[in-house]
């Protein structure tokens, strides 16, 4: 039994799954100018949460092929053959229209678009295209920019200039948080036949460029929050030290290109957006 939810579990790609629950609660706090009803941010967390595992679910059935020959992933479910390719995919798409439904009834359509819109470029632009160009990397930035806007529409209904402003820093974020890993295991990704920029390109120049020139924009990305008025100094002063730090680890990795550098330039991404939502929530202006 515990095997089993295990499997599901990492089929559904839990950890993805929080990481945009997270990002949807900011959202939807920063839309609602704090959080007025419980009831309707679970339901937008259930719904959003099933979309995305059902997302995440058919991704792996799509490229389960693919996860066969890469080391990193031989041990997913599916290569593994502990789920089988049929219950995947009932399963991956059950999830997707149970979440549909569920924000469609209880929250609003705007969400239900969004959700939707998401999982369609996830599921049915992305992954097919990591198999045909190194552009998918830019793709797959928008779905995963998309939560915080969820939890914004969920709370008001609308989308302001505030939902545009999370969408941005989180986009921008999103390639100095994947190169490395995409760079750590370009032979894994070569073996599974995708087309990711370190493995067409492997002296590495273009995704070392890529690296700085977006851990450059978001400096002045991750201060927007100050400047339309919906964070503080505090936040400003915040932003500017957390992505100058982080502008710091990209430059190491890029001067040693060591994967032990590449490893902390990861992980440093991982824990740089968490504390942006941690100083933005604390010095948010209701």
């Amino acid at each position: 039994m515990l095997e089993t939810i295990s499997a599901y579990l990492t089929l559904s790609k839990a950890r993805i799954v929080l990481l945009v629950t997270i990002s949807t609660v900011i959202g939807f706090f920063l839309g609602g100018n704090g959080i007025h009803s419980i009831p309707l941010l679970m339901f937008t967390i259930v719904g959003i949460a099933l979309v995305t595992a059902g997302g995440a679910a058919l991704n792996q059935y799509l490229e389960r092929d693919a996860d066969a020959k890469m080391h990193r992933t031989q041990d997913r479910p599916l290569p593994s053959e502990f789920i089988s390719p049929s219950q995947a995919l009932k399963y991956g798409i059950n999830m997707v229209l149970v979440g549909l439904a569920v924000l469609i009834w209880k929250v609003n359509l705007l969400v239900s678009f969004l959700a939707l819109l998401s999982a369609f470029l996830y599921v049915l632009v992305y992954t097919p295209l990591k198999k045909y160009t190194w552009w998918n990397t830019f793709i797959g930035a928008i779905p995963g920019a998309i939560p915080p806007m969820i939890g914004w529409a969920a709370a008001s209904n609308d989308l302001e200039i505030g939902a545009w402003v999370l969408f941005a820093i989180i986009f921008v974020w999103q390639f100095p948080h994947f190169y490395p890993l995409a760079w750590m295991f370009r032979e894994d990704y070569a073996r599974g036949g995708f087309k990711m920029l370190p493995v067409i390109e492997p002296d590495g120049k273009s995704t070392f460029r890529q690296i700085i020139w977006y851990s450059i924009l978001l400096i002045p990305v991750s201060t927007l929050p100050t400047f339309i008025e919906m964070a503080g100094q505090t936040y400003l002063f915040g932003a500017v030290i957390l992505s100058v730090a982080f502008l710091g680890l990209g430059i190491l990795f890029v001067k040693t290109k060591t994967f032990a550098n590449a490893d902390k330039l990861f992980k440093a991404s991982l824990v740089y957006l968490p504390l942006l939502f941690i100083l933005i929530v604390f010095d948010f202006k209701i």
